[in-house]
């Protein structure tokens, strides 16, 4: 019996041995394999470099005047339309009220002078005491500052124009009454000519524009004459209303002579030539190829080798139908990772599929 234990003690190691010497050989095996991707190539041209627009002529400069207090309107002195010059009264406050005021803090003005007179006088023969000298001398303070007030609200019971330009609407009538700060008259600053073309535009093509970009304008009320301007602003946000995003557009050189606030006009801005991706963006990539997206910044990632993926951050400017608009990150890539990146992390070996 002693030789048959001995036997399957000897045919059990040698399994154990065998068995060991398959884990360790499998333990060599790559634990990961080339994940197959799509590229997308990321040097072609990514947006027009003439951008159509529209919209309506305004200026920066608009404002709505109204009362520093509130009473009935005496007169009104322009009507929708009217020129008006800097300085000039447009409207004026029944003055009533406001002159009792000032009348009221005047006397009290001068009583307090006469009581920090008289308390000084008995303070210098020793029958008033410092503590009653210096509340006179508050007293007297406070009733100069309340008397400064009411002058300076007298002065805002009547409206002047802030600057040339013109009476865009009229938002009360003479007899009524008006609080304090409701406005009363619309104005801007159009008659210095300072006309602006203000534009909404998709996210694409924001991201494609920037300051400075030149312009040539049509105007409807001057037809076959084109016009010239450059971009001045480009709204950060986006309008609830419509969707998209404003751009102004300013006039320059030789402005029109017929226009009015709200004309309609179109443009064609010519931004950076042809925009390419190779060159700074804007690049319009697949919904799919961001990860992590999060307001304007998420991950995509990319390869310049064909073998390797990098996961680069990015910067998202908008989005359209079916596209993500990225406005930075990817200027020194070549090839964006475009399916399959669900199971990539940075630095994987990726295999290239045919799109």
């Amino acid at each position: 019996m002693k030789p048959i234990f001995s036997l399957l003690l000897l045919i059990g190691g040698a399994a154990g041995l065998q068995s060991c010497g398959s884990e360790s050989a499998a333990s060599q095996i790559p634990a990961t394999s080339a994940i197959p991707v799509q590229l997308q190539a990321l040097n072609a041209t990514t947006a027009s470099a003439a951008i159509p627009v529209s919209g309506q002529f305004t200026t920066d400069d608009e404002v709505l005047l109204s009362f520093k207090t509130g009473g009935i309107i005496q007169r009104i002195l322009v009507k929708e339309g009217d020129a008006i010059r800097q300085g000039q009264t447009v409207a004026t406050l029944n003055p009533t009220e406001i002159d009792a005021q000032v009348q009221q803090a005047q006397l009290a003005y001068e009583k307090a002078q006469r009581d920090h007179q008289r308390t000084n006088n008995l303070y210098r023969d020793s029958v008033a005491t410092l503590e009653q000298l210096q509340n006179a001398k508050t007293a007297l303070d406070i009733a100069q500052q309340q008397l400064r007030t009411a002058e300076f609200n007298r002065s805002h019971s009547v409206i002047t124009a802030p600057r040339n330009g013109y009476v865009l609407r009229k938002l009360a009538n003479e007899g009524q009454q008006v609080t304090a700060g409701a406005p009363v008259l619309q104005t801007n600053g159009a008659q210095s000519g300072n006309w602006l073309l203000r534009v909404a535009v998709s996210n694409k093509e924001w991201a494609a524009i920037q300051l400075q970009d030149s312009a040539t304008i049509e105007v409807e009320s001057v037809p076959g004459k084109t016009f010239h301007g450059i971009v001045t602003r480009r709204g950060e946000g986006i309008d609830p209303a419509t969707s998209a995003f404003s751009i102004d557009i300013k006039l320059s050189g030789d402005k029109p002579a017929a226009i009015a606030y709200g004309m309609f006009g179109k443009a064609v801005i010519n931004g950076h030539n042809t925009i390419d991706a190779s060159k700074g963006g804007p690049w319009a990539i697949p919904y799919e190829a961001l990860l992590d997206g999060d307001g304007n910044s998420g991950f995509v990632f990319i390869t310049n080798d064909g073998q390797t993926a990098k996961k680069v951050p990015v910067t998202v400017a908008g989005m359209e139908k079916d596209k993500v608009i990225i406005s930075s990150g990817l200027a020194d890539a070549s090839n964006l990772i475009i399916s399959g990146n669900a199971y990539l992390t940075d630095g994987s070996t990726i295999r290239v599929m045919k799109n």
